[in-house]
């Protein structure tokens, strides 16, 4: 007996072809933590820090808590270490060091 798999070809047209496995939605870092994938790690220096907040918005990962209108220390569960905040700190407030903390 023939699988599923082994009638499909490359000019089998897209209506034919069966459904994969079960597709899941997309994850989000809010749910899973994602911290240990960083190779590198930003240091937030609070004495540097003027609270301008240009670091929040540009995390992709939303690891910058901000709570009445002050930004905190970094959710390390969540960040990647992209290194994107360090770039939009214009006060050097943030450094990227490698390693995971």
């Amino acid at each position: 007996m023939r699988t599923e798999i082994e009638k499909i070809k490359e000019t089998t047209p897209h209506q034919d072809l069966t459904e994969g496995l079960m597709v899941f939605a997309g994850g989000t870092s809010k749910v899973v933590q994602t911290g240990e994938w960083r190779t590198n790690t930003p240091v937030f220096y609070a004495e540097k820090c003027k609270q301008c907040l240009l670091c929040a918005p540009v995390c992709p990962d939303s690891s910058i808590p901000i709570k009445e209108g002050k930004r905190g220390e970094f959710d390390y569960e969540h960040c990647k270490g992209c290194g994107i905040c360090e770039k939009a700190c214009p006060f050097g407030a943030i450094e990227m060091k490698g390693g995971v903390d």
